[in-house]
């Protein structure tokens, strides 16, 4: 972990400044109206021509923002910055373009950085393949706890834009970032930041492993306080090794063990602190019980101890990591508990969209009817399979890629009954669910860890979770 100092930025002139923002949409269209109302003159691209974007184009038409449908390949005469949104991938002729010319790209979080004003609320940073969004918004109810003015923002869906720019005045943001933001903002330089676990993932966009763990690992670059990693993901200990942050910040790891000198961890039952306590090698700092985790799910516990690092780093006292830690509320479709029926618990984790995070939720119980399957993403099931073999009582698959689990589960795990429902349409959730309660005995978890994307068969992960509940709601009937 190098060390380096970080000089003040002052922030360009922006009136008159011709702007490419490429993308409409959450984070296109606030950029726009941002820099146009910065003066900027301000061309939108977008690839798609359809109803909503054309609806969305009037809108910016009506500001005088410039828009081009259709083509988002090409880049305008006279453009000095381009704008994307994230999910823009690097290899579109749009950046290659840009490039040659020399013209910088930015994504909205680095156009929100450059913004921020004199007095800004610093930035603790949460990134990693699976647990950003219950880590960022934990972090965000131990703030509050604290009595701290802050807003769970970025990737969860809160304009980091709206955040900086807006009349509300923060002491500290908790921020979740994607890969993609990442790739794109190569100025940012947070308070703290944690990297959670890395796990193959969006691949097809980043092009390899590596190049996606560099776009994670740039979350740690100029860090001043903290850089938070994983004791159990050695991948996230060596992307801190490799970053260039500020004189006297320092490593902090969490362990679901007990912690050694500069990590938070679990000893019988509570989450402790030896990082951010007077002489570590000997003292530790109680935060919370287990029990204060909802739900202690171990992959949730890890959750809860990368939050309580990340607010220690910036102060926060133990009382309020507790205080926080029991207020926060798990969004929906993250291994929720929908009912139980006849004796068997129906859980909904939707959300585990890869075999990482369907991995850390089969990890969470003992004997498991399974309900995977959708869109592989370019994903391999072998490791997750053999893992998880034990814990397998019965598997029901659905969904465009499931012959791939089910290849993994005869090479692996071949004496436990799979039932493969081909079918791709909405109604066949019912159809998994009453099939999972056909296998299924008293004690057994269903669980809906699909390791899988949505897409196939359902408009996102929330439609597919709610079919899931419905259908559970069935049973009962």
């Amino acid at each position: 972990m190098g060390s380096r100092q970080v000089t003040d930025r002052q922030g360009p002139s922006w009136e008159g400044k011709h702007v490419t923002v490429a993308g409409l949409g959450v984070s296109g269209i606030p950029a726009a109206k941002v820099l146009h109302g910065l003066g900027a003159k301000v061309t939108v691209v977008n690839d798609g021509d359809d109803a909503r974007a054309r609806e969305q184009a009037a809108e910016l038409r009506a500001l005088g923002v410039t828009v081009r449908l259709g083509d988002g390949a090409t880049l305008p005469e006279g453009t000095e910055l381009v704008v994307t949104a994230p999910g823009w991938k690097p290899d579109k002729p749009l950046f290659t373009a840009a490039r040659e010319a020399g013209v910088p790209v930015w994504g909205d979080v680095e156009l929100a950085w450059r913004l921020r004003g004199p007095d800004a609320a610093p930035w603790l940073c949460v990134t990693g393949t699976n647990g950003k969004t219950t880590t960022t918004r934990m972090l965000a109810s131990i703030l509050t706890a604290a009595g701290l003015r802050t807003a769970a923002v970025g990737n969860i869906g809160v304009s980091l834009l709206d955040a900086v720019l807006g009349e509300e005045r923060y002491d500290v943001l908790a921020v979740e970032l994607s890969s993609y933001q990442l790739h794109w903002a190569p100025s940012l330089r947070a308070h703290s930041a944690a990297v959670l676990n890395l796990a193959p993932d969006h691949l097809d966009w980043h092009g390899s492993m590596e190049a996606y763990a560099k776009d994670k690992g740039r979350v740690y670059e100029g860090n001043r306080v903290a850089c938070v990693y994983n004791v159990a993901d050695r991948a996230t200990e060596d992307l801190v090794r490799e970053a260039d942050v500020e004189e006297g910040c320092r490593a902090v790891g969490f362990t679901l063990g007990a912690p050694a000198p500069s990590q938070l961890g679990v000893v019988d039952g509570i989450l402790v602190d030896r990082a951010f306590v007077e002489d570590r090698q000997r003292n530790a700092q109680e935060l919370a019980e287990v029990a204060d985790v909802d739900p202690p799910a171990p992959h949730n516990i890890a959750n809860a101890l990368a939050a309580a690092a990340l607010a220690r780093a910036y102060g926060v006292p133990p009382k309020a990591v507790r205080d926080g830690l029991r207020a926060f509320t798990p969004d929906a479709h993250r291994i929720a508990h929908v009912a139980d029926v006849d004796g068997v618990a129906y859980v909904d984790d939707s959300k585990a969209t890869n075999t990482h995070a369907a991995q850390a939720s089969l990890a969470a119980y003992e004997s498991i009817v399974w309900i995977a399957g959708g869109l592989a993403k370019g994903a391999t099931f072998d490791e997750l399979v053999a893992k998880s073999a034990q814990r397998l009582r019965a598997v029901v698959l659905i969904g465009a890629d499931r012959a791939l689990i089910h290849e993994a589960l005869t090479r692996h795990a071949p004496e436990v009954p799979v039932v493969d429902l081909d079918r791709t349409d909405t109604g066949a959730m019912l159809a998994a669910v009453q099939e999972a309660r056909r296998l299924a005995a008293e004690g057994d978890t269903v669980l809906l860890a699909p390791a899988c994307a949505s897409m196939d068969m359902f408009v996102n992960y929330n439609q597919r979770g709610d079919a899931f509940a419905s259908a559970v709601g069935e049973l009962g009937t």
